[in-house]
């Protein structure tokens, strides 16, 4: 089975990186392939950097795990970047076989407002994560839901959640404190030699 992790990445930090590969790991994956967004729907694109960048350091962050893969197939899309379109046509190009979509906690409790959610529920396996501030009663009320109503196959995650926070490494970039340990190395000096997120 493949594993689906597509996100904003702004940037890719180790929060990812250890969730992914202990997914992996748990659900016994052939490979992850990281797909950075093109336009988030649901993302305020003011503050996310060029999709050329993002996925760049994807690259960069994963360049040393044979299991991980970078796709550029939302970049090569007009408009925004819907997960069910995604996943259509990574089926297409994989000759059907089983997939799965991995995603934090706080995406599956907003998911009945994802584009044709209930396709992608035929389309996928769901692995979610919990986060740092998940609640876990909520989250499981919610599983339980979508595996009644839809009969959506939806896996939790047992590992740890990895307080790790894309905005905070924005933040601390914009303010010139350390993000060392929070990104990998080649992810850190792109940030400082492309000179992203000076005004963040």
């Amino acid at each position: 089975m493949l594993g689906i992790m597509g996100g904003t990445f702004n940037p890719i930090h180790y929060g990812h990186l250890l969730m992914c590969e202990g997914i992996r790991e748990e659900f016994n994956l052939e490979k992850i392939i990281f797909i950075p967004a093109k336009t988030p729907p649901h993302k305020d694109n003011t503050k996310i950097i060029e999709a050329q960048d993002r996925l760049r350091m994807v690259e960069l962050a994963i360049g040393d795990n044979p299991f991980f893969e970078a796709s550029e197939i939302e970049m090569k899309r007009e408009g925004a970047s819907y997960t069910v379109d995604t996943l259509r046509l990574i089926k297409e190009q994989e000759n059907n076989k089983e997939i799965s979509l991995i995603i934090g906690a706080d995406s599956l409790v907003q998911f009945e407002t994802w584009k044709d959610y209930r396709e992608i529920f035929k389309l996928a396996v769901i692995i979610v994560a919990s986060r740092p501030d998940t609640k876990e009663d909520i989250l499981s009320s919610y599983i339980n839901k979508f595996r009644k109503e839809y009969g959506a196959n939806i896996q939790k995650y047992s590992g740890k959640a990895m307080d790790y926070s894309s905005t905070e490494i924005r933040k601390r970039v914009g303010m010139g404190l350390s993000i060392k340990y929070m990104v990998p190395p080649e992810v850190e000096r792109y940030i400082y030699e492309n000179g992203l997120y000076k005004n963040a």
